[in-house]
């Protein structure tokens, strides 16, 4: 893989709001000139291309990296984690697939977070089940959902709501919300420690939404997109499309281990339906592609 020593990188020395400045300098890549640089990469090992990819995407990994700020570790640790995932991202990545680079990215990006939490909160070393795994990576959103916003201990009715929706007893969802509170950041603090800008958090999430909703063409691609997976997805038998949305398509995705006991085969046999699964659904979509006169990558 290329060398990205050059990278700007995120430190408490710095400051948080120097980089996010810093890395908005790289522009965003529209889908034709994506699509040549990745080729390069793939191609050729074109260093350069590698390196014009990951940057490009910096925001990206810095916005998701802050959806994981509650867990009381160093923000610039967090983001560092992310650039982890993106450059893996930009490494597999496969531009003749048809998917633009930061929908494959994410699941990279966020992979890489959450490893990192995970060997970072003594709760996981101690050892935890999925279902305690998924609680806590979806707490919050669960509270959100609910209403429960106030601090400290939930509700009786909020723990019994929660613990039925996540699959989980009482006095975890209880021990959880005891351990995860009060780590949240707010939207409206200054970015970054050393003294340049007053930009707030909320700010700074408004302006990358509006970059990456900006492309009109890109969203009008991404429509047409859907309703050529849901037609592909036909192509599946339904051992292989609930493996492959349960895998691939939801924003918590089960585990080899999660489907192996609800299909009673083992995990590397999930494994090989999910990968034949996928080659199957690029296939139709292709085909189905090239029936409406869609470009579609040499």
């Amino acid at each position: 893989m290329a060398s990205y020593t050059n990278l700007p990188a995120p430190s408490p020395e710095q400051g948080l709001n120097r980089y996010l400045q810093e890395i908005r300098k790289f522009p965003l890549l529209e889908p034709e000139e994506e699509y040549m640089l990745a080729k390069r990469w793939t191609d050729h090992e074109d260093s350069s291309a590698a390196h014009r990819l990951v940057t490009s995407h910096l925001r990206l990994a810095a916005k998701i990296a802050m959806g994981y700020r509650g867990y009381g570790l160093p923000q610039a640790e967090v983001i560092s984690e992310a650039n982890v995932g993106l450059m893996q991202a930009v490494k597999r990545f496969d531009p003749e697939k048809g998917f633009r680079l930061a929908t494959y990215a994410m699941w990279w990006i966020r992979a890489s977070i959450q490893e990192y939490i995970l060997r970072s909160w003594s709760l996981v070393k101690l050892g935890t089940t999925s279902a305690q795994k998924k609680l806590f990576f979806n707490l919050r959103k669960a509270k959100n959902r609910i209403g429960a916003l106030e601090e400290g201990d939930l509700r009786p009715e909020h723990v019994q709501k929660i613990a039925h929706d996540l699959n989980v007893t009482e006095d975890e969802v209880i021990a959880m919300n005891r351990r995860l509170s009060g780590g949240d950041a707010s939207l409206n603090a200054t970015v970054g420690s050393d003294g340049e800008g007053t930009a707030q958090w909320q700010d700074w999430l408004e302006d990358e939404d509006a970059d990456q909703a900006g492309d009109y063409e890109a969203a009008d691609e991404l429509t047409v997109r859907r309703e050529l997976l849901e037609r592909a997805m036909e192509a599946l038998n339904d051992r292989e499309k609930e493996i492959l949305i349960q895998r691939r398509l939801v924003d918590d995705p089960m585990t080899l281990e999660d489907l192996s006991e609800q299909f009673k085969v083992s995990r590397e046999r999930i494994r090989q339906i999910e990968v034949r699964a996928f080659e199957k659904l690029q296939n139709a979509m292709r085909d189905l592609a090239k029936d409406k006169g869609m470009r579609v990558p040499a």
